[in-house]
């Protein structure tokens, strides 16, 4: 196999912030010795994830076996999927109001895999819910479910409408979540030729304040593990968590 040098582009933040993780960790189960010090399994974990490196490519860059190369890395991400902020956490941290999306983690299912079909993206893929603050920064990020799942069920699934409505938190959201009650507000449903002045304004106004939720959805994108995930889908919320907690960490938050 023919070796070159590549680059990630991640923060160096996020490479102390999980190597201090891993050695902290390591210190816990007493571990002496391992092929990969902190430093080295971060920055294997971060190229799977950023650049989406399978792991043969990884572990011939890294100098260890294929299968050792499947074992740091997922210890790593179960890692960093147990330090994401929870929902609960969440909703009691904000003060003003929060986004609400729901995005299409696309995977390599086949056809006849209908549970995981997304009619609105026309390919399949897992359902993941996304909190934004009145920023458009990515504050939570809900487990996966299939794609065929709607986002207002995903969302009630979840427990995000009954949370935010327990604290009394106003929810940005876009049509999908037609129905979902609570503090939830979504613009008006119909033809725009149909809408008097009024509802134009409202909904004019609504799209300039969820608009900012894009650039939520939009951080979970270079991450490239992401946009076409061939792994098993019990393992997606682990890895949509992981990418969450090294936003936070880059980010400050």
């Amino acid at each position: 196999m023919l070796v070159y040098p590549s680059g990630v582009d991640v923060s160096s933040s996020a490479l102390r912030f999980l190597s201090a993780r891993l050695r902290r960790h390591r210190q816990e189960l007493g571990t002496r010795w391992r092929r990969l010090n902190p430093g080295r399994q971060a920055l294997l974990t971060l190229a799977h994830l950023r650049n989406g490196h399978p792991y043969a490519q990884l572990a011939t860059a890294f100098g260890v076996g294929t299968t050792t190369a499947y074992r740091y890395v997922t210890e790593a991400v179960e890692l960093l999927a147990a330090l994401a902020p929870t929902l609960a956490v969440r909703a009691s941290s904000t003060k003003a109001f929060v986004l609400l999306d729901g995005t299409l983690l696309p995977t390599d299912r086949i056809a006849a895999d209908r549970p995981f079909y997304s009619g609105r993206h026309r390919k399949h893929g897992m359902n993941l819910q996304v909190l934004a603050d009145p920023s458009g920064r990515l504050q939570w990020a809900s487990p996966a479910l299939p794609g065929a799942v709607h986002d207002v069920r995903a969302a009630r699934e979840h427990g995000v409408i009954a949370t935010l409505t327990a604290v009394g938190i106003t929810c940005w959201a876009d049509k999908g979540y037609r129905g979902a009650g609570g503090t939830v507000r979504v613009p008006y449903w119909g033809r725009w030729e149909s809408f008097c002045t009024g509802q134009k304004a409202v909904n004019r106004s609504h799209a300039k304040i969820r608009a900012l939720v894009e650039q939520a959805v939009a951080a979970l994108k270079p991450w490239r593990l992401l946009r076409k995930i061939r792994c098993s889908t019990t393992r997606i919320t682990s890895l949509a968590r992981a990418v969450l907690t090294l936003y936070l960490a880059s980010s400050g938050r």
